[in-house]
């Protein structure tokens, strides 16, 4: 497979001394820079698919009409909250 390169990045000094500060023991900038970019490629990627999964819900549960109110939601997890913090405090 042909390999391609990304284009090169002007930075300031100080942010250059600061990736090289944190590069692990045998690994290159490059390495380094790769890496970076590929986690970056993947948390758009998961940020995306999980605003359309919430996209997808939301229209579902209005052409349905099956849904639970977000107070409702809220107010049983503040009820689950308070009786884990009630059973800590008596100390079981």
């Amino acid at each position: 497979m042909k390999t391609a390169t990304l284009p090169s990045l002007r930075v300031e000094p100080e942010l250059r001394e600061a990736a090289e500060s944190v590069l692990a023991e045998g690994e290159s900038l490059s390495g380094f820079i790769e890496a970076s970019v590929r986690e970056g490629i993947e948390r758009r990627r998961v940020r995306a698919e999980f605003i359309a999964r919430g996209l997808a819900a939301r229209d579902e549960a209005r052409t349905s009409g099956d849904y639970v109110d977000a107070d409702q939601v809220l107010d049983k997890l503040q009820r689950k909250l308070d009786a884990a913090r009630a059973l800590k405090a008596s100390g079981k």
